[in-house]
């Protein structure tokens, strides 16, 4: 299979797993301006499987940056009412949108003051927020994330690489844990989607109470409600339709009781936060709530994101990845949190997913906060895992699983 056809399976996979896109449904597709041919692909898939219409954002980080740079401080909190609004009908339409990321300039924030990139990303999250609580979180709009290779990214993964060499490298990469590469890739997706709902199942069944990471300088309890549900593979829209919010997508996952982690937790690998990569990252958490933290690079831009809200230096998710990932297995640190989460054990600051607590996408946020679900403007992830972390559940009828040794799975599968 040459580098088009995979391509062109990725596409395929993209719109008919990832997106699931349903005749008469409006596509939205958002990404840099340097993926342009590719998003096209991606919209002539959408097309063949009879969208009504899709709908391109391209974007330039370089403007981005200008914007930070010499705005002033009080216009950096403007969003133009028209964002809201597009936003507020792609969920009201049922829509299915695709954040396809892949940077064209990976450090090209790295120098910008973190406190005027986070006012940015509050203000712009603040109005969209009917996307997120209605879109995302209660499963209406059929979301994605997926990648596309750069050069720029592809020069900093493989730097000892020639430029050409480095990105092919790349997309093979991509192409490999996509599944793209496999002769039907929407069969390879449902199958692999099959298994990680199976996972979830058996986690499930067992009723956890706590989920205890220790090894690797990690010694972490994570609480969680009775309402917890694990997820993993297709999550499943209002209307009955399943889709795939990330690919590649390797974690089975729920949302932790944000008043009841406790410990230490040491990063496994190094993750971005508003344009910054934060490395050797070290957390310290009583009540829930993050008391101290250390870092490598990036502590100045980490403690801006956590002091975006109340929420913010609260657990929003808690998710088990085993080292039989294949992104895991690449050998790759992606330095991009799409494929980096799924190489690795992972919490994540910040809101949480209320489609992960039995009954949450209909509760009130009185009983949400009841249980602890916790409510934020940020969502991180950070990678806590690797082969010397062990993890551990106790029950709500106080039996000890292990759940993975080493890094490795030892809880079965069910029948």
């Amino acid at each position: 299979m040459d580098f088009a056809e995979k391509l062109t399976n990725y596409a395929k996979a993209i719109v008919g797993h990832g997106l699931n896109v349903q005749p008469g449904q409006i596509v939205n597709i958002s990404t840099e301006a340097l993926h342009r041919d590719f998003a096209i692909k991606i919209a002539e898939a959408a097309y063949d499987r009879g969208a009504r219409f899709v709908n391109i954002d391209l974007s330039d980080v370089r403007l981005s940056k200008l914007r930070l740079q010499k705005a002033k401080e009080e216009d950096l909190e403007y969003v133009p009412p028209y964002l809201g609004l597009k936003y507020r009908e792609l969920v009201d339409e049922t829509a299915a949108n695709l954040r396809l990321i892949g940077a064209e300039d990976p450090d090209i924030l790295a120098d910008v003051d973190p406190k005027r990139i986070n006012t940015v990303r509050l203000h712009h999250h603040l109005a969209i927020k009917y996307f997120y609580d209605e879109g995302i979180g209660k499963s209406k709009v059929h979301w994605t994330v997926a990648a596309a290779a750069s050069p720029g990214w592809a020069a900093k993964l493989f730097p000892d690489l020639p430029p050409d060499q480095a990105l092919a490298r790349l997309w093979d990469e991509i192409f490999r844990i996509c599944r793209a590469d496999a002769p039907d890739a929407l069969a390879a997706w449902e199958e692999h989607s099959h298994t990680l709902q199976k996972r979830a199942q058996s986690l499930n069944d067992l009723g956890i109470e706590t989920i205890h990471f220790t090894g690797g300088g990690t010694d972490l309890r994570v609480g969680l409600s009775s309402a917890a549900r694990f997820r993993g593979g297709t999550d499943i829209s209002p209307r009955g339709v399943p889709f795939e919010p990330n690919m590649p997508t390797e974690e089975v996952f729920t949302t932790p009781d944000c008043r009841r982690t406790e410990g230490t937790v040491r990063a496994t690998r190094p993750f971005l936060v508003n344009g910054k990569l934060i490395q050797g990252l070290e957390l310290s958490f009583k009540d829930g709530e993050i008391t101290d933290f250390k870092a490598d690079d990036g502590e100045a831009t980490f403690r801006e994101y956590i002091k975006s809200d109340p929420g913010a230096c609260r657990l929003g998710e808690v998710a088990l990845v085993g080292v039989d990932s294949p992104v895991y297995r690449s050998g790759v640190v992606f330095q991009e949190i799409l494929y980096d989460e799924n190489a690795a054990c992972h919490i994540a600051v910040g809101s949480a997913y209320k489609f992960c607590l039995a009954g949450g996408t209909t509760m009130s946020k009185e009983e949400l906060a009841a249980i602890g679900c916790n409510e934020s403007t940020v969502h991180t992830d950070m990678m806590i895992s690797s082969e010397e972390v062990d993890v551990i559940a106790t029950t709500y009828d106080g039996r000890t699983v292990p759940l993975l040794e080493k890094g490795r799975w030892v809880l079965a599968l069910p029948s």
